[in-house]
Parts: structure tokens; sequence; C-alpha cells
């Protein structure tokens, strides 16, 4: 089939203006805002409903077409860049909310709602319910956060990782097939994925290889009625697994961050532990900043260490959700780069992979912030490098390339493993990986992607 009978086959599936090939449109379609290369993609296509994605991947899997799906195109790593061309499959048409369930406390989203869209929905309609928020704008997907395993501001006090509050998917798979995943495969409901076999995890963390989701069922929590917060300062960064430890055993902070940079210049040469605590009442509050103060007195009366006073006007940015201080640090060097290299670590790591990001970033001549979320009450850290670049400079471009892929090899040396990945990243892990694991993950690619049409190039085990 040529050119112009495939295009005309999308536009017979989603609508005349919801099909692209116009060069302009490609061309935005073609990056994200990292450091990868730019891929023309042959089409852009903007489906509706689950029943368009399906005749899609129909259309895609006989005519052996290439499809990447893309929710916000906020990932940075190039996962949503088509690499060997084809046809970008834009979810964000399908950004319906179709239920919440205030006595479970879940939400059932199509994959292109948004953050901020779940989050305005609830404010207004569920105000005594939550979701996890990622540090992302509000137009990054629900759908492609979960997908790539992130982690928000209750990833530490209720469950961790993003992925883990899945109850439930509907996934597209390359032939067209569509399949229910979870308590939602055979009840009307989405509220678990327990007791059956477990199958959300085919399609979580796979970069879009194995199928499309197209929708999600979410976990929902309380929204306490109060929420304040305690920056905790320190000038030894060896410090930091202690202080970690000891907030994350009072099992009274909602999330806790960790951080350093160079700017603003009241940071240079210090860390910060930012603790966010919630309650339902003012007492409660009272009682978890006492308890929480408490469990650090021994280490700010040696005066290496200690509370920071926080005036009212930065407060109000230490106790958003999401946080945009790392979207305003983003362009700190304008002209639209940015990279953020996350890597999954155990907590005692920290210190050294702050070390060796500072020494990375000086290498390199680059400016950087590095810090880490505590996830599932301390069973890890996701520990991010980000990396903000100008565009326009070809040098400082290369400059951060090469210590993107540095920086990769430093987090598996440290025994932490990369997150959300570039294709050089994948491949580092995978010369790592165990090869029973690689056979497999070959082996479950052939049955779910069996002509080789998603997203092709991530996730390729040889």
């Amino acid at each position: 089939m040529d050119r112009s009978a495939v295009i005309e086959r999308l536009k017979a599936i989603v609508g005349g203006a919801y099909v692209s090939d116009a060069a302009e449109e490609l061309y935005i379609y073609s990056r994200d805002q990292g450091v990868q290369d730019p891929h023309l993609p042959d089409w852009v296509a903007m489906p509706a409903s689950t029943g368009e994605v399906a005749s899609i991947l129909e259309l895609a899997s006989r005519e052996k077409i290439p499809v990447v799906p893309m929710g916000g195109g906020l990932v940075l790593s190039g996962l949503s860049v088509p690499l060997r061309g084809g046809i970008v499959l834009d979810m964000k048409r399908m950004n319906r909310i179709l239920e919440v369930n205030e006595h479970s406390h879940y939400a059932v989203v199509e994959a292109g709602t948004s953050q901020g869209m779940l989050d305005a929905y609830l404010r207004k309609h569920h105000p005594g319910l939550k979701h996890s928020l990622p540090d992302a704008p509000p137009a990054a997907t629900i759908a492609g956060n979960i997908a790539i395993h992130g982690s928000g501001h209750l990833s530490q006090s209720e469950g961790g990782f993003h992925s883990e509050m899945v109850t439930g998917l509907e996934v597209v798979l390359s032939t067209g097939e569509v399949v229910k995943l979870g308590s939602c495969s055979t009840v009307p409901a989405w509220f678990s994925r327990a007791p059956l076999p477990d199958l959300v995890g085919l399609f979580l963390g796979w970069n879009g290889t194995t199928g499309v989701i197209t929708k999600v069922g979410i976990k929902l929590f309380p929204r306490p009625k109060f929420h304040d917060v305690l920056v905790y300062m320190t000038e030894d960064i060896d410090l930091a697994p202690m202080v970690l430890n000891r907030v994350i055993a009072t099992s009274m902070a909602e999330d806790i961050n960790y951080a350093l940079a160079p700017k603003p210049d009241y940071l240079n040469g210090f860390q910060m532990t930012v603790i966010n605590y919630t309650a339902n009442s003012e007492d409660e509050l009272i009682f978890k900043r006492k308890k929480l103060r408490s469990v650090l007195q021994d280490l700010y009366e040696t005066r290496q260490s200690g509370f920071m006073p926080i005036p009212p006007h930065m407060k109000a940015g230490f106790l958003e959700a999401p946080q945009k201080a790392l979207s305003k640090f983003a362009d700190v060097r304008k002209g639209g780069g940015f990279e953020y290299v996350g890597a999954i670590m155990p907590i005692e790591r920290i210190p050294d992979a702050c070390r060796a990001g500072m020494e990375i970033t000086e290498r390199h001549a680059i400016t950087y912030s590095l810090g880490a979320r505590i996830i599932g009450r301390g069973s890890c850290a996701m520990f991010f490098f980000a990396y903000p670049f100008n565009r326009v400079d070809k040098g400082e471009v290369e400059r951060v390339k090469e210590a993107l892929e540095e920086t990769n090899e430093t987090a598996l040396r440290l025994g932490g493993i990369p997150w959300k990945t570039e294709v050089q990243g994948q491949r580092l892990i995978l010369e790592r990986m165990d090869p029973a694991t690689k056979g497999l993950m070959r082996r479950i690619r052939g049955v779910l992607d069996p002509q080789g049409i998603m997203n092709p190039g991530n996730w390729e085990v040889t």
C-alpha cells in the first residue's frame, strides 16, 4: 500500500482533521525536549476511541507499518520518537474520565487523560480524594506515566511507583485485538489486579513495544485537610541515608525528597531534605511536626545541620503538587533543552550518586540539579540527574549527550537501574541483564508483536 493509500485509510478511520503527513507537523512529532536525534514519522493520527486504535493497528499489522504511541510527549528520552518512521499515534483525544469510585477509591480514565485534568476533576467533583501526581507539567498523561514506572508525591507513603497503583488496563494488541486486564476482565468494576494472573506488567516498562494502552484504572487516596512542610539542611552528603531513614521510620511523611543544586545561591554547598506531611486536624499536624523534628534533634544540635526557616512566599512552592521548581529549572539555560536522567537505586547509594553527578557535570562543563524521591517507605529511591541545556548551542548539546551516557553507566555501576532510558541506555541495561531474562523478553515480544511494528528500536533483544 503506497503512502497516499495509507493516509486515505487513516482518514477513513479517524476523520480527515485528525491525520497529517504535513512536513511541519511531522517535524514536531519527530523529537522531544531531550538530546536524542530526531526521526520523522510518515503519518500522525489522533484516534478518539479504542475501536479507532484497533482499526489503525489492524492496518499497520497488515501493511507492516511501525506504530509509536504517544501521550503528552514529555518523556524527554526519545521513547515516543519514531525511530523507524511509520505512524505516531497521538492519544490526546482519548481524554475522558470514565469513572470515579468514591467507596473503593479508584478512577478509570482514557489513555490521553492528563494528570492536570484528573486532578482538577477530583478537586471539583470529589474533593476528598486525590491521586499521586508526578513532578511533571500538567499535560503529562496518566497512561504515559504509569507505562514508564513513574513516581509522584504519594509514592513514598502510598505504595510505590505509579505502575504499582494500577488497578486494571485496557490494551490494544498489535493485531488490533482488545484485551482487558485485572478485575475488569471478569466483572464490571476496576478495583484490583488480584487475585487473577497478573498480566498488567506485560505493558508497563516496555516503552509501547507490546501494545497500546487505551484505558487505565488507577488508585485514589484520601485528601487530608491540612498540609505542611519541613526543610532539613545538611552540609555532609554522607548524612543523607541516616536523615532519610529516620524520617521514613516515623511513618508520618507523605512525601520525602532530597536535592542539591548550585543555584539558587543559598543552596550551594548544602543538601535539602523536603518533608511534606498531612493531617485531618491541626492537633494531628502539630503532633506530626513535633515527631518529625524530634527524630533529627541530636543531629541539628551539632549545628552541622538543621531545619531551615521557610518564609510564607517560599512555603507555597514547597507545598505544590506537582512541584513546579523542576520545570522552572528545566529552562534555566534557555533554548528549550532538558535531560532528566532518572535511576532507581538503593537509598544508601544516594551520597555516591550525588558525588558522581557533580563530577560528571564538572567534567562536561554543564549545570545540574541532583536529588531523589523516596519510594515505597524506603524500599528504594528515584534518583535524578537533571541537566538543562541550550538547544541552540551545539557544543552544549554534545556535552549533555556525553554526560547522559556516562550517567547511565554510573547508575549501573552504583547498583541502580537507569529509568525511562533512551535506546543507548536500554542497550547498557541489556548488556548486564541475565541471559534467561533477555530470552524471555524476546519470546514475549514475539508473541505480542509478531510483525515487529510496535515502537521498533526500543528494548530490542538480539
